[in-house]
């Protein structure tokens, strides 16, 4: 393990870089060299683990986000009877846990807690209407890429530390109870239609449910135009950068250039996440199509495996990602007219109400 005399002083940006993209491409490599369930699962949980600048977790910290997986995860397996026998009751049930879960990442900033909370409610729940043993393998893809993500955290980050003493972390805008809460209501509007789609057919539309939550929790989008560059335009980027990527991997098909092409998109996007690369877009923009990316390349990978039709089966992706973020852009529109009409008709009746006091 390299020592603080040895190791060169690289700019801390840089070093960001550095360790998100290795240990994106590192948890990559070893989710596909192990066969794990639904592979691209390590790098993605990589991804939003290594986003926030910061040592990974100790043991304890392990620990308590096994505990955390063990409860977000047991609510999709409690709500499979419910769906099976009750299901306008189960669909209620979940439209709350969603809304709780987005609470947690909006108003109590806990993002790996509400995405974990809505995955087991939206991806367990559906995969256990077809069996129970594909629920089963969704949880322990989730639990094994996870625990893999960790690892590859605690390999590269002696390579690639933070400052040390670490710098003071600045203190988020407080946004208001109600601005938190509409975020949140906000967030279940547009996750819940794919959540009951993806109730329809589990398999084909679990990549749905995954860029559905994506979408959702991004408290960074406040308008309807913002949400036209931020949304959209991270989903086509990212569709364009996984066509190109999947292009260069039929070159030469084996896991070490695998491995090495999800090196270099990662660098690129990190250096743009990070603002080492020079860049008008925001660091949510950069992190949406990184997410995107891996999401659409890990289902054409499975498919390329399974002997079907590649580039059909992205076309169909694609297309049901471009209206998942249309329908999200448009929600986020329509829902923000209605706020701020109701926000107008509250300072008129306040105004009106002024003389008379």
């Amino acid at each position: 393990m390299p020592t603080e005399s040895d190791r060169p002083v690289r700019p801390l940006a840089a070093r960001r870089v550095y360790r998100q993209a290795l240990t994106v491409a590192l948890a990559l490599a070893g989710a596909y060299a192990l066969a794990l369930p639904l592979p691209f699962l390590a790098p993605l949980f990589a991804l939003i683990l290594t986003a926030k600048p910061g040592p990974p977790p100790g043991l304890k910290g392990l620990l308590g986000l096994i505990l955390v997986i063990i409860i977000t995860l047991s609510a999709g397996l409690l709500m499979i009877p419910l769906l099976l026998n009750y299901p306008v009751t189960a669909v209620l049930i979940a439209a709350v846990g969603l809304f709780f879960s987005n609470y947690l990442t909006v108003n109590l900033g806990k993002g790996l807690v509400g995405a974990l909370l809505t995955v087991g409610i939206a991806m367990i729940s559906a995969a256990g209407l077809v069996s129970s043993v594909l629920a089963t393998t969704v949880i322990q893809a989730l639990v094994i890429s996870i625990a893999l993500a960790m690892l590859c955290q605690w390999l590269v980050y002696p390579w690639f530390p933070e400052d040390q003493p670490a710098a003071k972390k600045a203190k988020a805008k407080d946004r208001g109870a109600a601005a938190s809460n509409w975020i949140a209501l906000r967030a279940t509007i547009i996750v819940l239609p794919a959540y009951l789609l993806a109730l329809t057919d589990p398999t084909t539309y679990m990549p749905v449910i995954m860029k559905s939550v994506q979408l959702g929790q991004q408290d960074s989008v406040t308008n309807a135009r913002h949400a036209g560059t931020e949304l959209l335009g991270s989903t086509f980027l990212a569709g364009c950068l996984a066509a190109l990527f999947w292009l260069a991997l039929k070159l030469f098909p084996s896991l070490w250039m695998y491995f090495l092409l999800m090196l270099a998109f990662s660098l690129y996007l990190s250096a743009k996440f990070y603002r080492v690369l020079a860049t008008r877009l925001s660091p949510s923009f950069w992190q949406n199509t990184a997410v995107t990316l891996l999401i659409l390349l890990g289902p054409a990978v499975e498919d390329s495996a399974n002997g079907k039709d590649v580039y059909k089966a992205f076309a169909v992706r694609m297309t049901l990602f471009i209206a998942v973020t249309l329908y999200a852009w448009l929600a986020l529109h329509v829902l923000e007219r209605l706020r701020g009409r109701r926000q107008r008709r509250r300072s008129d009746s306040l105004t009106e109400e002024l003389p008379a006091c």
